[in-house]
Parts: C-alpha cells; sequence; structure tokens
C-alpha cells in the first residue's frame, strides 16, 4: 500500500497496490503547471485508490481547447491526483509519504517537447509523445 498527502496535509490518499513505475512527462502543459522540466507522476487504477482526507478542498482547472485537467489542493496549491482516464488515476509521484521504495523512473514521455534546457539523466525509456503500455 502507498499513502500521500498534499503539503499541507488537508488532502491526503492511500492506493492498495504495489507501484513500481514513474512516468515524467515533459510536455509543455506539464512543465508550466509545475514550472519545472515536468511532473513526475505515477498510474493506480481508480479502485485502487482511495481519498482519506479533503476531497473537499480539491481545486480543479481546465485548459481550454485540450484534454487536460490540473487538481490542486485549495490551500497549499499542491498538485493531487486526478483521472487519467475512466480507469486509471494520476498521481503526482512526489506526493507519496510511505510505500514509495519500490518506485524508478520507467518512462519520459512527450520528450519531443522538452525544454532546451532538461536534460535526461537516467535509464527511463524515452517516447516523443505519450506511451500506451
Amino acid at each position: 500500500m502507498v499513502t500521500g498527502q498534499c503539503n499541507c496535509g488537508a488532502v491526503a490518499f492511500e492506493v492498495r497496490a504495489e507501484l513500481s513505475d514513474v512516468f515524467i512527462c515533459h510536455c509543455s502543459i506539464c512543465r508550466r503547471y509545475t514550472g519545472s522540466s515536468g511532473i513526475a507522476v505515477v498510474i493506480a487504477d481508480n479502485q485502487q485508490f482511495r481519498w482519506l482526507r479533503g476531497e473537499d478542498q480539491i481545486a480543479i482547472w481546465e485548459k481550454p481547447d485540450a484534454d487536460w485537467q490540473a487538481h490542486f489542493c485549495r490551500l497549499c496549491g499542491s498538485a493531487l491526483p486526478g483521472p487519467n482516464d475512466e480507469a486509471r488515476m494520476f498521481i503526482p509521484a512526489g506526493l507519496i509519504s510511505d510505500g514509495g521504495e519500490n518506485l524508478r523512473v520507467a518512462h519520459h514521455i512527450w520528450v519531443g517537447s522538452k525544454a532546451v534546457w532538461d536534460e535526461i539523466g537516467d535509464s527511463g525509456k524515452q517516447h516523443d509523445e505519450a506511451f500506451e503500455g
């Protein structure tokens, strides 16, 4: 099991599954969302994900003309888990506080869109666009 929370602790969650693969998205949307080279996420089945507290503190921003949403804590602004699709949850890896010992970068996605100053220095597989695996 994996647990995590936002910076202020108002929003917390658990995943009743073993997680290992970290995906790092380097697209321009994720760069602007984080203010860094991208965002590291893990993906979990919705059935394995559960909010522990703070669902009422989740704010959502939708990017106009794009199939993209940002979920964040109303109090501290931390990026929060959100639906990846109908069956899976997108979870920012930096939120995981317990149970993430097996996490390793497995894939870099949207590398074709990465910032010119972004240098990838690990062994994760690189994909010019999204990875469907």
